[in-house]
């Protein structure tokens, strides 16, 4: 059975709000209007060349974007990483809509900047059929325009929170990419962008699938 994913999500930013103190929601909702203020993370848009990569996946394996594109059109989308839930729960939707996803002649990629142990780790907990690559150090997410800085105080709240990201990206920059989903047709041309300041905003996966029948 398919899940709404964004009843999900508002589900669980409704149980987050009862249990994280008032302070701490403040400075995270900051953060993000800082965000959404700034010019960080802004993404490439439709109709705009997809710049081509090679990265990692799970397995160490390197997968070629471009050559990805030769067998059919594909769906990428960028996520900060295992700890986040929001990321969960968006990885968990799409693996579920995943046989409609090759019905179209298309693959799922799915990048984040955690190493590929990481990747695995994710791949296996969500048993995921399709691709998950690591882009460490954000060079890729770099290249479509998504990364930004954390702030320094919501550094301290994750912190606070067990949420060490660095350990999981194998790095201590604390950048990371916004939430962002892509269509790409087989000439590198992005068909359809979804890309938001706000991380717990994300494109409902059965929503991209329709998009993704406009293009086929």
């Amino acid at each position: 059975m398919t899940t709404n994913m964004r009843e999900e999500i508002q589900e669980y930013i409704e149980n987050f709000k009862k249990k994280k103190p008032a302070e701490a929601q403040e400075k995270m909702q900051n953060a993000i209007d800082e965000l959404e203020a700034s010019d960080q993370g802004k993404g490439l848009k439709t109709g705009e060349k997809a710049p081509n990569f090679n990265l990692p996946n799970a397995t160490g394996e390197t997968v070629e974007l471009y050559e990805q594109l030769k067998q059919g059109p594909v769906v990428l989308t960028f996520y900060r990483g295992n700890w986040c839930p929001y990321c969960n729960m968006e990885l968990r939707a799409y693996q579920q809509v995943i046989g409609e996803i090759h019905g179209q002649n298309a693959e799922l990629i799915a990048i984040s900047p955690q190493t590929p142990d990481q990747s695995m780790s994710i791949q296996e907990k969500h048993d995921l059929e399709y691709i998950v690559l690591s882009d460490e150090n954000n060079e890729v997410a770099n290249q479509f325009n998504l990364v930004y800085q954390l702030p320094e105080y919501l550094v301290d709240i994750y912190k606070s929170s067990g949420l060490n990201v660095d350990k999981y990206n194998g790095e201590d920059t604390w950048r990371l990419p916004v939430s962002a989903t892509y269509i790409i047709g087989t000439d590198g041309t992005i068909a359809y962008d979804y890309t938001k300041s706000d991380y717990r905003d994300r494109v409902e996966p059965s929503t991209v699938v329709e998009e993704l029948k406009k293009i086929n």
